[in-house]
């Protein structure tokens, strides 16, 4: 018997996996207008016991996919890009003639860039669609944002067809670059498109012929395009996206980083007493959202402050792997909690796992603390 899957089913399949993916806008708007996941009730030991087979099951596989999905947290880095991103967007809403300033999003990895985008572009979608409706002038679904994800030695030709991708447009197989970027601004302007986001700018070398078209396209784009473009990426002003350029060739990239406000997003820190508040403070967002029949005020807060914090040296990324791993755990062994002993069986990233020995050594021997003095009364 033939494993091939029928045409229709496998054109389900693929309806299926596209709304489910940020690359087209299907899975985009799907992403934006859903509704927030609902949260498991949080029963105790005794309750959890007297759960039948069936129930104790789908009662995990709630709490499974209600772990791995615990963000996006409100922390104070991302309230404060979120901020900068609406007073740049906003200040974008000029007549069609007007060029429109870019935003560059740089860090390192494993600070929250694209999900604090992400959180932003959710927010940004549904205020549009509330204030223009869902439908273009024209009877198109509106669709104020477009995502493209570079990869490795992307071309313009490449980054046209993502956005061809991204609108499922029949021409997105056969064309030129020219032919492309002429489809890819009439699916913009037909979409009502006002944020374009670039995610993984830095797999584009600026100072070969690619990178060199990609930023000519840039510049294109925000001549042509009623858009804001917001880049996303790690190192780029180190990779050449803001320099002033010294001769001819350079002035595409000079051009780009003169139009391009930079944006940044940085790891906790204990060095301060904000720091530490503002640590505190994501403990405590985590803690209230946990779902674990052994919970109790301070486990993670109070009790797991400095190991946390070792462990994923401030790095939210770092962080949220080492609960979600540790939450996964906790419910399939019956621990039901989380502390030191049964996160020390969870794996996290390399990086994070050089750096945490050195951390722990500090907080040990009482040289640093993530704890929060506390207010007087």
């Amino acid at each position: 018997m033939s494993n091939r899957r029928k045409p229709e089913a496998a054109d389900e399949l693929r309806r299926r996996l596209d709304r489910l993916t940020l690359s087209r806008q299907e899975g985009f708007k799907r992403m934006a207008e859903a509704p927030p996941r609902p949260r498991p009730e949080l029963l105790t030991r005794r309750q959890l016991k007297a759960l039948s087979d069936a129930a104790r099951i789908e009662y995990e596989r709630l709490r499974r996919k209600w772990h791995a999905n615990l963000g996006p947290l409100q922390t104070a880095q991302m309230a404060a890009l979120h901020e900068d991103l609406w007073d740049i967007v906003n200040s974008n809403d000029q007549d069609g003639d007007k060029v429109k300033g870019a935003i560059a999003l740089d860090a390192f990895p494993g600070l929250g860039k694209t999900t604090a985008v992400l959180s932003f572009a959710k927010k940004f979608h549904r205020q549009r669609i509330s204030e223009e409706g869902a439908f273009t002038e024209e009877g198109w679904d509106r669709m104020p944002i477009c995502r493209v994800g570079l990869t490795a030695n992307t071309g313009m030709r490449d980054f046209n067809r993502g956005i061809l991708e991204f609108y499922a447009h029949p021409g997105r197989f056969r064309g030129t670059a020219a032919d492309f970027g002429y489809r890819a601004l009439d699916c913009v302007l037909s979409s009502g498109a006002e944020l374009v986001i670039i995610d993984d700018l830095h797999f584009l070398k600026f100072r070969d012929r690619n990178g060199a078209e990609i930023s000519n396209h840039f510049k294109y784009i925000a001549n042509e395009f009623p858009v804001t473009l917001l880049l996303i990426g790690v190192g780029l002003a180190r990779r050449g996206l803001f320099d002033e350029g010294e001769d001819f060739e350079d002035a595409a990239i000079a051009q780009t980083g003169r139009r391009t406000t930079r944006l940044g997003m940085e790891p906790f820190t204990v060095d301060t007493e904000k720091g530490r508040r503002d640590w505190r403070d994501l403990l405590l967002a985590i803690e209230q959202r946990v779902v674990l029949a052994g919970k109790a005020p301070g486990m993670i807060a109070d009790e797991l402050s400095d190991y946390l914090f070792a462990r994923s040296t401030g790095h939210i990324g770092s962080l949220m792997t080492v609960i979600n791993r540790g939450c996964q755990k906790a419910v399939r062994t019956g621990a039901e909690r989380l502390d030191e002993e049964l996160l020390n069986t969870v794996k996290n990233d390399a990086a994070s796992e050089r750096a945490r020995r050195e951390l722990e050594a500090a907080f040990a021997s009482g040289r640093r603390t993530s704890r929060p003095r506390k207010r007087a009364a």
